[in-house]
């Protein structure tokens, strides 16, 4: 997939970069049973009142059903479309297994119309869409829609043009190096899908405009330093006078500030942090 450049008619189109849907295959979902409706909160909570800021607004959109879990093992698949998703910046693929049941997966990147994967817990063909065990792959195995946890389903490496790479494997766990640099150990047992996830060029669009982010259901911004000081510990000041040091309308450091528990349980699975591995 690529991007192309809008032709300047207009002042928004002028800095534009639009996506290119060449591998989307139909406009509408074509199985209902796996669509339903979303709601939007607006940034309010139950009471009615604004607990998220810059929420609000944008195009309506329907929640499309994906199978993160991958449980259907042993049963060969077929993709049938590669379809646009609202709600994620990767593609997705209807797939038809033999018994008759469709279900929808994230798509992998050159995954197309007409070829056939499948989900084992057994060592298979590490092909590009096969969902398997990380123990059963071989080192050196690009992979996306990573289990934390056995049948817990993906949670790491969903959005577009992400992949990790597996290092290396021992008895029961597996080194994994992820997107962000960090290398962490996971269980060998969770799934995995081979191959990176579809949409790689997601990451050259340009909106162009402020209106496309409100298509999106978010609303302005306003900067700290721009505001009065009772209503922002940046505000004040004569002039164009920065508000010090970055902070939260609630007084947190913003940059960089460690929120993350000093002693967290999981810690013992990061084999280097990505901060560590920036550095080098």
């Amino acid at each position: 997939m690529a991007t192309k450049k809008q032709k300047p008619t207009t002042p928004g189109a002028r800095h534009t970069t639009s996506p290119v849907f060449d591998d989307v295959t139909v406009s509408k979902p074509t199985v209902k049973r796996l669509v339903k409706g979303k709601n939007k909160s607006g940034g309010r909570n139950k009471q009615g009142r604004m607990t998220s800021r810059h929420r609000g607004g944008g195009h309506k959109r329907r929640y499309r059903i994906i199978d993160f879990s991958r449980d259907k093992h042993d049963i060969p698949a077929k993709v049938q479309t590669i379809e646009y998703d609202p709600n994620r910046s990767a593609r997705i693929a209807l797939v038809a297994y033999e018994d008759g049941e469709k279900r929808y997966i994230v798509a992998p990147d050159k995954l197309g119309v007409g070829d056939k994967i499948i989900s084992s817990a057994s060592a298979i063909e590490p092909n590009v869409g096969n969902a398997m065990p990380m123990a059963k792959m071989p080192p050196g195995t690009f992979i996306h829609n990573i289990e934390m946890h056995p049948g817990q389903g993906a949670q790491l490496c969903r959005s577009a043009g992400t992949a990790a790479q597996m290092v290396a494997k021992t008895d029961k766990y597996v080194t994994v190096k992820l997107p962000s640099g960090e290398v962490r150990m996971i269980l060998g047992k969770c799934l995995a899908t081979v191959g990176k996830t579809s949409n790689p060029d997601h990451f050259n669009t340009k909106i162009g405009k402020a209106g496309r982010n409100r298509w999106k259901g978010k609303r302005p911004h306003t900067r700290g330093v721009a505001m009065n000081p009772i209503d922002h510990p940046m505000g004040g000041g004569e002039g164009k006078a920065s508000g010090g040091h970055p902070r939260s309308p609630w007084g947190q450091s913003s940059k960089g500030l460690k929120t993350r528990k000093r002693k967290k349980l999981s810690d013992r699975y990061i084999v280097r942090g990505r901060k560590e591995s920036k550095k080098k």
